[in-house]
């Protein structure tokens, strides 16, 4: 156990040099919207960067994790597959960068809540999307180094993928201050039109069994169906917590009204936020990712929302927060920072972070920002990353090779050799 000073750290994924619009998660409508489309990963790792740098200018601890291994030969030798002959959806799928959206690489419990006094980390099973359920096993060798203090973490192997766990993106912690017990909430999805729910409850018990919580201060929440269906594929798109604030759109909840209550009871310092449909649609929500933002605390103590470029671009969402900063509302600040590679493929600023918990001293140093390794990492991206990607050319000998180099490189720069092999999976 830490005896150190908690404070949160945003771990931000760098987005990868196999980052392509192949449009293959279904119930996101910008990368279906997108799909095909020329994307440009230099641009992408280092619009990311930017987000990050602004984050340490803003006071906050800022961390990163590396892009995965691409493509993933082991995910396909196990299919039986090749990626220089393998079809073009195989292709897609193994060299998917999704990994950058770190608020899918696993669910955190601080130490403040969990019975061991450590704090607890379940890595994502992502079962759902095929793209997406190969990257647990690098996901959690570079989670185990990066946490690897097991007097002060606890990382778990995920749940059994029977039941789909989609990691932070739908949890949620309420507290008086980070450093605090508070009160963890996870939202679960049944169904919505279309699409398919991606976090199951019996997951999200799962893992509160897993970092051993306190059933009184632990609720698990309907995400509402027709934010589902809507393209809320996750809850972060619709809901977003900090400390004693829960903002959330009016639809993002089953039963919102029950919800709400059901929170204030057990969690009595709450100062809730709802944003209203008759003020911002939910479609304008989903599309300008308002909920999909950093909601953090600034050294000053302020609340401080960091949403991307689309939310001005969206007059009723621009409207809505000009109108909360006027009203002195708990939001007291907001910050836009441009991410449109990562928009445009469906993450918002918070897609693009994992939060955790915990005294900085504990992690390993080597993924903890600051200003000399963003240079570094981004003049490695500016001299190896791939300027564009045609999704339609993901196979192409010079591009495997130009991807594979590139996270070499990375690697070599910020001094992580030993993720350069991929994870062993056994069966």
């Amino acid at each position: 156990m830490s005896g150190g000073a908690i404070r949160e750290i945003n771990f931000d994924g760098l987005i990868g040099p196999s980052h392509n619009y192949a449009g293959l998660s279904l119930g996101n409508l910008a990368s279906t919207r997108n799909a095909g489309d020329v994307s440009q990963p230099r641009a992408a790792a280092l619009q990311g960067i930017e987000k990050m740098r602004a984050n340490l200018r803003l006071g906050l601890v800022q961390g990163v994790f590396m892009p995965l291994p691409r493509p993933n030969h082991g995910w396909l030798a196990r299919l039986g597959a090749d990626i220089s002959e393998t079809s073009h959806a195989l292709a897609a799928n193994a060299m998917s960068a999704s990994a950058m959206w770190a608020a899918n690489a696993a669910t955190v419990s601080p130490a403040p809540d969990t019975a061991d006094g450590r704090c607890h980390l379940t890595v994502a099973n992502l079962k759902t999307m095929p793209h997406r359920s190969h990257e647990w096993p690098d996901t959690l060798k570079q989670l185990r180094v990066a946490f690897g203090n097991e007097a002060a973490f606890a990382v778990h192997d995920p749940v059994p993928p029977a039941f789909g766990d989609e990691g932070a993106a739908n949890f949620m912690r309420l507290s008086t201050g980070h450093g605090d017990p508070g009160l963890e909430l996870f939202v679960y999805g049944i169904s919505g039109g279309p699409f398919p729910a991606r976090q199951h409850i019996e997951a999200s018990q799962a893992i509160a069994r897993l970092h051993r919580l306190d059933a009184d201060r632990t609720l698990f929440i309907q995400q509402s169906e027709e934010a589902i269906a809507a393209g809320a594929f996750h809850n972060d798109v619709v809901a977003v917590a900090n400390e004693r604030v829960l903002f959330a759109h009016e639809l993002a909840f089953a039963d919102q009204a029950a919800t709400v209550e059901r929170i204030g009871e057990k969690f009595d310092d709450l100062q809730y936020v709802e944003v209203g449909a008759d003020e911002v649609p939910l479609a304008d929500a989903i599309s300008s990712y308002l909920f999909n933002a950093q909601l953090v605390t600034l050294p000053d103590g302020k609340q401080t929302l960091i949403v991307p470029g689309e939310c001005r671009e969206t007059p009723t969402v621009w409207a809505w927060l000009e109108r909360h900063l006027a009203g002195n509302g708990p939001i007291q600040r907001v910050e836009v920072v441009d991410v449109r590679q990562s928009m445009a493929n469906g993450g918002g600023p918070a897609c693009l972070r994992l939060r955790v918990a915990c005294d900085p001293a504990d992690v390993d140093p080597r993924f903890l920002a600051n200003e000399d390794k963003l240079d570094a990492m981004a003049a490695c991206v500016e001299r190896t990353w791939p300027e564009t990607i045609d999704a339609r050319e993901l196979t192409s000998a010079t591009l495997l090779k130009v991807v594979a180099d590139a996270r070499d490189a990375m690697l070599d720069v910020m001094d992580l050799a030993e993720l350069r092999e991929p994870a062993k999976v056994s069966d």
